[in-house]
């Protein structure tokens, strides 16, 4: 298959690294990614807080555990030899309560299963050590989880696409997809590029783009903003590296937690209320087109039915600091409401199926000369480069990696 042409949509950190994949595992084929955006990496990718996951959460032989665990040493050793930062601050995954330890128990259960390196159980006293303004009675210490500069890998990869003969299309926005003769159509109003197999790797617009492509309606993406706070450059001493509460397996978000940057910066956050458009980084962005195919979706109005009271209480702390920071006190108590800023926002894709539930593992679907990535939530910027080792191999019939 050398010599064919390989089209991507969507320039974030899974359609790059993907490209970057092709490139280096079929010489002489020509990648050329669509992206709609006059730069790489505009939405998801560039609203990253930058943590790399080590594979606590995820259910044993899900796609998101196995590319997880995975994608972690592809992505340290790009870093490294790229001189992007990569810093293994830690995490500690806290209980506050005692109802909590149950759910910590099995936590560590399920990470062992995913053989998570070096994480061990810590007490009220060694966490102390570790994070001495923290609270907490117990937690799982992961030594391994790490930050990085996700823009900055995305733009890596983009570079090594370029590279190798290929080619990042920017400001060129699908309009439609066409099968044609010995290949598709790939165009931007009136301009056209014609590929041999086509990848869809969209993020917040997965479902629109696989809508061009014929694929099935389902699952649809819903866009959840997570909204954080930044801690005054005074104060961010009091956290040394990752603070997470135990999540709730009811719902697909980690809660509220303490996330240093590579900039030196902490944020703190984020909550998640549904944004009323699929790009809506604040409040006051709203898109009608995108409201009325939620509402006209049987999925949106089951979600809704399951879990409104949790989204009264993220908007709650969408609109109050001090509601927004009730829940991060009990992880650092000496910080409230006047030691924090309000800081940037992300919109995270969250595919939904028609029954209401919550698409929790990635999902790729294949549609002839088609393959379209449905659902890349986190920890998909960690697993980046595993991602694109399995879209890769299913495009190529071959199970290899580079």
């Amino acid at each position: 298959m050398a010599d064919e042409t390989i089209g991507i949509v969507g320039a974030g950190i899974v359609g790059l690294a993907t490209g970057r994949e092709i490139a280096l595992r079929r010489p002489g084929t020509r990648v050329v990614v669509f992206e709609k955006e006059r730069t790489v990496a505009v939405h998801q990718t560039g609203h990253n807080s930058g943590v790399v996951h080590a594979g606590i959460y995820y259910a044993p032989g899900s796609l998101k555990a196995d590319l997880c665990v995975r994608g972690v040493p592809l992505l340290r050793e790009y870093c490294q030899e790229r001189g992007i930062p990569y810093r293994e601050i830690g995490k500690l995954v806290m209980a506050v309560r005692e109802d909590e330890l149950g759910r910590m128990e099995g936590l560590y259960e399920r990470a062992g299963n995913n053989h998570v390196p070096d994480l061990r159980k810590v007490s009220k006293e060694e966490i102390r050590e570790l994070e001495p303004n923290a609270g907490g009675i117990a937690a799982l210490h992961s030594p391994r989880t790490a930050i990085t500069d996700y823009p900055a890998v995305a733009r890596g990869f983009a570079k090594d696409i370029e590279d190798s003969g290929g080619e990042v299309r920017l400001g060129f926005a699908v309009t439609s997809i066409t099968n044609v003769p010995g290949g598709i159509e790939v165009a931007s109003g009136q301009d056209r590029v014609k590929v041999d197999r086509l990848l869809l790797c969209a993020g917040l617009q997965s479902d629109s783009v696989a809508k061009l492509a014929q694929d099935k309606q389902e699952p649809r993406i819903v866009p959840f903003r997570g909204e954080y706070m930044l801690l005054k450059p005074e104060k961010t001493d009091l956290v040394n590296g990752l603070i997470y509460p135990v999540p709730d397996p009811r719902y697909p978000f980690l809660g509220v937690h303490f996330t240093p940057r590579v900039d030196g910066s902490v944020e703190v956050g984020p909550n998640a209320v549904l944004a009323l458009a699929k790009e809506g980084y604040s409040l006051g962005k709203v898109s009608v087109r995108d409201l009325a195919a939620l509402a006209a979706y049987p999925g949106a109005w089951k979600m809704a039915a399951q879990h409104w009271r949790t989204g009264i209480k993220e908007y709650r702390g969408s609109l109050s600091t001090a509601a927004f920071m009730k829940d991060a006190k009990l992880y650092v108590p000496g910080v409230g409401p006047a030691d924090v800023v309000r800081g940037g926002a992300g919109v995270r894709a969250q595919a939904l199926d028609r029954d209401g539930t919550l698409v929790d593992d990635f999902r790729i679907h294949q549609v002839g000369r088609i393959t379209a990535v449905r659902n890349a939530p986190s920890p998909a910027a960690t697993a980046s480069m595993a991602i694109a080792e399995h879209v890769a191999a299913a495009v190529f019939g071959d199970g290899s990696a580079s």
